[in-house]
């Protein structure tokens, strides 16, 4: 797979698949509409994340064929829901590219993923959480700098991490995250051996 520069890969995500759904009309089967389509592969050898909130567990797909499947894993301690709201705890459900990796990280590993999404400020836009004159900053900060502004009312720095610092005990046994999804170390370096920038990553 090509290696995309976080900057390239945010203006061709604003510029292609994302940019129909951030303007497409928002309802409230958006979501759940999208993620029907997104927990497909794009095509026959694609690789994939899914992260299945119901099961607790992450997936890695090459096409239909499963190739890593990690359980249990741990989300927010808030729960997985459409609409995140900064504070909230809450892992956002949706599909997302990975955009950046920090090997630095106090949770040993982070694989950092595009959220908010044009999906999320739409929802957003719609539901009063963004103003248009907020709905408008989005998509002028995304097109300046490549990626999403993290500082909205919808938060940000949500991705993939290891347990790090974290007490392996407590994420054996519950969601214990502020929205990322938590796996252990040795499984967040297998993962992040394999994907790239780009990867997509589905969050249901």
């Amino acid at each position: 797979m090509p290696v995309l520069s976080r900057r390239r890969f945010g203006l061709l995500a604003l510029s292609a698949s994302l940019w129909p759904w951030a303007t497409a009309q928002a309802s409230p089967a958006l979501m759940n509409d999208l993620l029907a389509q997104a927990t497909s592969p794009r095509y026959p050898d694609e690789l994939w994340v899914l992260v299945d909130d119901r099961e607790a567990s992450l997936s890695l797909y090459r096409g239909e064929a499963r190739l890593e499947h990690y359980a249990p894993i741990s989300l927010g301690r808030g729960g997985a829901k459409p609409q995140r709201v900064r504070g909230d705890r809450a892992t956002p459900l949706g599909e997302f590219r990975v955009n950046r990796f920090n090997r630095h990280s106090k949770f040993h590993i982070f694989v950092g993923l595009d959220y908010p999404t044009p999906t999320h400020a739409r929802l957003a836009l719609a539901s009063g959480l963004y103003s248009q004159q907020d709905y408008d900053d989005y998509f002028s900060y995304y097109r300046r700098h490549g990626s999403p502004p993290q500082d909205t009312v919808l938060g940000g720095y949500i991705g993939i991490h290891g347990v790090g610092v974290g007490d392996p005990e407590i994420h054996r046994r519950f969601h214990w995250t502020d929205g990322c999804v938590a796996v252990t170390d040795g499984q967040v370096e297998r993962l992040s051996s394999i994907i790239d920038i780009g990867t997509r990553v589905v969050i249901r």
